[in-house]
């Protein structure tokens, strides 16, 4: 009979300790550390017999680099963040909230895809009644898709093996789990073992592999940070529950760009992507309005028109509120700070409510100046100048920073009628660009001229 053993490992930096501890040896994380039984291998069995006849040394510079052949989906939005499809052998693994719309848009793909290749889905959240369902409600052609209900890995492996499909889904990675192993499925020990044993198979046979993950209360994908690890790619599904919107992005993808951003809207035949996402980002006002500002921001290659809405109010409470959705609400305090130190525009008696419409969040620091002007016109209860685009970082000096692809977000502006874009100088362009006129800053201070 083989010994159990009792391992603790990290479910964020996936390191593995002996004895449980409250903050994680490896990388100092709090009350990440996870009991898991493994079931050691029998004495006399050499568990690394598979390696004597492994692949011999090469140099880097004989080896033949080749152009990586990719397999569209058919979704041109999920190509975009992919970077320009699937690639056989390579394991993607992708993670949303419940009932977002994963196994509906992956159903999508496999229906397209079926007419070229060989597929093959493999359910074990679902019965495969329930699957046949969904095809059936978006009306999908699936005369050709095969489908599997099972969570054993090993029998998965087997089916892999026997049917030899160019492209299968696992749905999802949490379900699956090994007879090697004691311990439940969703386990750390579980998940860890069949994504690396599924991996090792889309390597070996020329597979790719889409792997479905939970996520956690945070967002954030379930299991041990050694699952991002093993795979090719990471992307995020993301939505608000009451909107028809969704989005997904790369944060880890060795076949191409990180930060690439799809936008599909959920209809009732499923997923469409939306080839001109800014149109659905920006509000249609009858009148203009105070308070509110449009953005170039950069999503990956692609640039997107955002529109950030704030609102300035008397507080009545000693302590004012600053709360920002979809910007980082430290950097609206620092903001508000350089505000108040360059050019005198006090907020310290005052809310102040910032938000990106339409559920965006925005990362990056050249929302700097958009926010601020957003907020200089609520507090003035002035709307900003008709067509006005805004972009920008703001110093801690009061100088206004350059931003990356700013000729990209300018044609982008362009190419949606705005007529002003106040940007930093350094990103002014070389050659009028037509139809649109170019207010450059450097200085807060001449931000300010502008408005007057």
């Amino acid at each position: 009979m083989a010994k159990a053993k009792t391992s603790f490992v990290c479910q964020e930096c996936g390191g593995v300790s002996t004895k449980w501890q409250g903050k994680c040896p490896h990388c100092h994380s709090w009350n990440s550390m996870v009991e898991f039984v493994e079931k050691s291998t029998p004495s006399g069995i050499n568990r690394f017999a598979h390696l004597a006849e492994s692949a011999p040394v090469k140099i880097l510079s004989e080896v033949q680099a080749a152009e990586i052949p990719r397999i569209t989906t058919g979704l041109s939005e999920l190509d975009r963040v992919l970077g320009g499809g699937l690639v056989p052998g390579g394991v993607v693994l992708i993670g949303g909230d419940p009932g977002i719309g994963k196994s509906t848009l992956l159903i999508q793909a496999l229906s397209y895809l079926s007419d070229r290749h060989d597929v093959l889905y493999v359910t074990g959240e679902e019965s495969a009644e329930q699957v046949a369902l969904r095809a059936h409600r978006l009306e999908l052609n699936t005369d050709k898709v095969k489908l599997l209900a099972e969570i054993q890995l090993e029998s998965i492996q087997q089916a892999l093996q026997q049917e030899k499909p160019k492209i299968a889904v696992i749905d999802s990675i949490q379900t699956l789990f090994s007879g090697e192993l004691t311990a439940a499925p969703g386990s750390v020990s579980q998940v860890r073992e069949c994504a690396a044993q599924l991996t090792r198979m889309a390597k070996q046979n020329g597979i790719a592999i889409v792997m479905i993950g939970h996520v956690t209360k945070d967002g954030t994908l379930a299991g041990p940070r050694v699952l991002e690890h093993i795979v090719d790619t990471v992307l995020y599904f993301e939505g608000e529950s009451d909107s028809t919107h969704r989005l997904i992005r790369a944060f880890k993808n060795r076949f191409g760009a990180v930060n690439e951003l799809g936008v599909f809207v959920m209809t009732d035949k499923g997923l469409k992507g939306i080839n001109n996402p800014s149109a659905i980002f920006l509000s249609q006002h009858n009148e203009d309005v105070s308070g509110s500002c449009v953005m170039a921001t950069q999503e990956g290659t692609r640039p997107l028109l955002v529109e950030i809405q704030a609102l300035v109010d008397t507080a009545h409470v000693p302590n004012p509120r600053r709360l920002s959705i979809g910007l980082d609400g430290s950097r609206l305090a620092m903001l508000l700070a350089v505000l108040n130190r360059h050019v005198g525009v006090a907020t310290f008696d005052q809310d102040v409510f910032v938000n990106v419409v339409g559920g965006v969040r925005i990362t990056e620091t050249a929302a700097d100046l958009p926010v601020l002007l957003s907020i200089l016109s609520s507090m003035r209860d002035k709307p900003l100048p008709k067509g006005l685009l805004a972009f920008g970082e703001v110093g801690l000096a009061g100088e206004i920073r350059p931003a990356s692809r700013g000729q990209e977000r300018l044609k982008e502006a362009a190419k949606l009628g705005f007529k002003i874009a106040m940007i930093p100088k350094h990103n002014a362009p070389k050659q009028k660009i037509e139809g649109l006129k170019i207010w450059p800053v450097s200085r807060l201070e001449e931000v300010l001229d502008y408005l007057r």
